[in-house]
């Protein structure tokens, strides 16, 4: 697997980069790419990285996979390619955004001007096989995707990070509460969604008052 990713990016996962897991990583990515139908496209696998530069990071938002049916995966988490039909995760989200902030939303899937503007959507696992769920799990991603947080738990100060489900929240561990803000919630599934452990978390309000009370211009989730 090469990787494609901006420059500020490259220079703070510079050791990952070198790490054994992550080489191992890169050899079965690259097979499964080379030998049967992967989602994201493989030149998309780094998009939330290459959207969202290090610097300019407010808010971290955690998925776990990328989506596995035909032209929906975009590379940033609970996205999906423009004209594709919303994922009931995806509905249930835009649903929490314009009860909490009173407004109609987009109904366009495309998360690309969130992700604009400052929020990294990471998933756990950047990459999975065509309609096989979870396929590319527990083959190197999650500590790659811990590593990343870390180092933005780390390096940076006053980043929301919006932790949604019992997935997300274990991976949110070790990011330093006395520094950011941690918003927890169920996950947006139907599933989750419908049994009350989503709709009314006002995650996105809260978020931009936070990122106002720090000086820093609130996020557009229309």
């Amino acid at each position: 697997m090469h990787v494609t990713i901006a420059p500020d990016w490259q220079s703070v996962l510079a050791n990952e980069f070198e790490k054994e897991y992550f080489n191992a990583l890169s050899k079965f990515v690259a097979s499964e790419y080379k030998t049967g139908h992967c989602y994201p496209p493989k030149d998309r696998i780094f998009s939330a990285f290459n959207t969202t530069p290090f610097e300019s990071i407010k808010v971290v938002i955690i998925g776990q996979d990328p989506y596995h049916g035909m032209g929906q995966a975009n590379g940033l988490c609970f996205s999906v390619s423009e004209g594709v039909k919303l994922p009931p995760s995806l509905v249930n989200i835009f649903r929490e955004i314009e009860a909490d902030l009173q407004t109609d939303v987009s109904q366009d899937g495309n998360l690309e001007r969130w992700a604009a503007q400052g929020v990294l959507l990471l998933n756990a696992t950047l990459s999975v096989r065509a309609a096989e769920a979870g396929s590319h799990q527990k083959r190197g991603w999650e500590l790659f995707t811990d590593a990343v947080i870390t180092l933005v738990s780390e390096r940076k100060e006053g980043v929301v990070f919006m932790l949604w489900g019992g997935y997300a929240k274990k991976k949110g561990l070790k990011i330093d509460r006395k520094k950011h803000l941690v918003l927890e919630s169920g996950h947006p599934s139907p599933l989750s969604a419908n049994r009350g452990y989503w709709f009314g978390n006002n995650h996105f309000s809260l978020t931009n008052k936070y990122l106002e009370s720090k000086g820093r211009k609130p996020i557009s989730w229309l």
